[in-house]
């Protein structure tokens, strides 16, 4: 199954601005943080949980968090995206792709699934 999300980089900004690391910390863990440099990273984070979460059909809320999903980079830079084992067991996901882009004061996430 495919998920795919769009956020506004300046929703974000604002977000964070408002209320500093706090902002980061509702939908981020303290190594995706450490990955923050710029804000349309931080944005691409979030279109990226959000589309995970469509991608297994639920969105974000009670099933699946910003919590239960992780995201890290490659040695390459590139993006990698891993669902918490309870929600990869409940679902039956075999392996997950991700991939982000930003242009235009917008960030979009497309994430597939591959299911057992």
């Amino acid at each position: 199954m495919i998920g795919i999300d769009v956020v506004s980089i300046n929703r974000i900004k604002r977000m964070h601005e408002k209320f500093g690391i706090k902002a980061y910390e509702k939908f981020l863990n303290s190594n995706e943080i450490e990955l923050i440099k710029r804000v349309e990273t931080a944005a691409g984070f979030w279109a990226a949980k959000e589309a995970a979460s469509k991608a297994i059909g639920t969105g974000i809320g009670g099933v699946c968090g910003f919590h239960d999903i992780k995201i890290s980079k490659t040695n390459k830079g590139a993006p990698k995206i891993k669902y918490k084992k309870k929600i990869r067991k409940k679902f039956n996901i075999k392996e997950s792709h991700l991939s982000i882009t930003h242009d235009s004061g917008f960030a979009i996430a497309v994430v597939q699934n591959i299911f057992n």
